[in-house]
Order: C-alpha cells, then structure tokens, then sequence
C-alpha cells in the first residue's frame, strides 16, 4: 500500500496540489474528476517531474450528472461522463474510477427502486465495457445517507458490482463506513477481492489521526485481504462558525480558479474553500499518520 491523496478538496494550480503531496510523501494522486479541466499531457509531465504518479480520479456526481436518473437522456449525459473520467485517466496512467452512482445531495428517488436498479446496471455496465477497454478498474462506492439514498453500504455495492460484472470493483471510505457499517473492518473483509480502491479521513472527516478511528486495526484488515492499492486521503472538515473555532483562519475568503458548482460541494459538505496552511496541515498530518503503518 502507499499514500495518494484527492484534489478537489482544494482550489489551487495542479502544480502546487503535486509540490505538497511529495513533499509529505505521498506516491500518488486521485485526480479531480472534471477531465475539461486538464491537459492530460501536461499533467503527466507535471507528475513525472515530481516523482509521482496518477492512481486514478472519482466522479464529481454533481448537477444533473446522475446514472439511475428517470431522464434516458440524462442517464446517457451522466455515462459519457465517467466515461471521459476513465479515459482521463487512462491517459494518465492511472489505475482506477471510483464512481457514485448518484447525484451527491439528491435525497429524493426519481422512480421505483427496481426501477433505479435495473437503470444503474445498464448504465454501469457500459461503463465497466469501456474501463476495461482502457484497462481501467471502477469500483462503486457507497456514500452515506445525508448525501445519497443509493448506495449506502459495502453490501450494496457488492451486489451492484456483482449485477454489472465479474471484474466491477467497490470503493470504500473509511469515513462513510463508520455512518453507515455495524462493523466497518468486518465491511472490509466481506468487500474482499473485489476492493479496488479505499478513501481515507478520521471520523470526523479531519486529517487521518485527528480523530478516534483506529488506524492499526484499519490497515492490518485491508493487509488480511490483500489491498494493496493506494489509501487515498479525502478530508473535508467541517467548518466551525463559532467562537470555540479551533482553527481560525481556516478559510480561504477569495479562493481562485473554483466554479460554482464546485464552491457549493464543498459548501454542502459542511466546508468551504481551506485556507493553505490549514488544508497543508491535513496534509501533514494524514501522511504522519499512515506512513508508519504502511511502509
């Protein structure tokens, strides 16, 4: 296993994201799954400059990007998508797409569930067809449920990658497991082969050690099952309006190069754009962390 670490937590040039993860060690990236926004030639020189390489990108299901939406035209919109995601990182070397099947923060159901389901599959299972062409892995990933009402758990994903192919994978994320699994490291163990990819932050979706998860007991259960991929860092504190803040110039007020759309994600996952010395901090923090428990 080795340390890589998302982007889209901070809006700031792809130069300075990858000068930072060296830095504290990190051997790899899970890029920004918005592939207009990259030059993927640039990218790869850019990478290979540093000493690190592309692991792979998860879906920003933001807007009308939804795979079991009622709308065909929109399910078909929301596959060309992840489509361009894989073939972004295809082009960059990377090994894996972590994929959500909905809309992050769509909480209400378009049609039945049966419906959904058999949507989801065909969809996925167009996507998985295309990712092995590009000898690209995707895993499903459950997220919990303030944020979507499919997928929640590691079981479910199984039985989605399961419906879609031999070779579907799961992702999961340490951070949802713990709202959503009765046993998160017994969660692990069920995902077994099929585990493609792991998200990591605390509980409180701090930098990993800045919270109760234990960390030891995390890592020998994806060692029992023979992970060995990146465990990707992707803390999203929350952000503390009150006088008891411990981190007071957090925030970043005037932050560059940052959509809307993008601004309301981190917003709606009870953040807002990090300042740089506190989102270095997470850094720092996650790669103290690991590091021992991986190497």
């Amino acid at each position: 296993m080795y340390l890589a670490i998302h982007n889209w937590m901070k809006a700031e040039p792809l130069e300075v994201t990858v000068q930072r993860l060296a830095k504290y060690g990190y051997q790899a990236l899970e890029i920004q799954g918005e592939p207009s926004k990259y030059d993927t030639d640039q990218v790869t020189k850019l990478l290979k400059d540093h000493g690190v390489r592309c692991w792979g990108s998860v879906t920003l299901m933001l807007d009308e990007r939804n795979l079991l939406a009622k709308d065909e035209k929109q399910r078909a919109k929301s596959v060309a998508y992840v489509k361009d995601c894989i073939q972004m990182v295809s082009a960059l070397g990377g090994e894996v797409i972590s994929v959500v099947p909905g809309t992050v923060g769509k909480l209400v159901p378009d049609s039945t569930p049966e419906k959904e389901w058999d949507w989801c599959v065909i969809a996925l299972k167009e996507i998985n067809d295309y990712a092995r062409e590009c000898k690209v892995k995707i895993g499903i990933e459950p997220i919990n449920r303030f944020e979507t009402y499919f997928i929640n758990r590691g079981a479910q994903a199984l039985a989605l990658a399961e419906a879609v192919a031999p070779d579907c994978g799961v992702c999961l994320d340490i951070f949802h497991m713990n709202l959503e699994e009765n046993d998160p490291v017994a969660a692990i163990h069920e995902a077994g082969a099929r585990l493609v990819n792991f998200h990591v932050a605390d509980n409180n979706r701090m930098a990993c050690g800045m919270g109760f998860f234990d960390w030891p007991a995390i890592i020998r259960a994806l060692k029992e099952v023979g992970y060995d991929g990146a465990l990707s860092v992707e803390f999203c504190p929350p952000l503390d309006r009150t006088p008891a803040n411990r981190f007071p110039d957090s925030v970043d007020l005037n932050p560059e190069g940052i959509s809307e759309s993008e601004r309301k994600f981190l917003e709606d996952h009870g953040s807002s754009v990090f300042s740089t010395d506190f989102y270095e901090l997470h850094v720092q923090h996650s790669a103290e962390t690991l590091l021992p428990l991986i190497s």
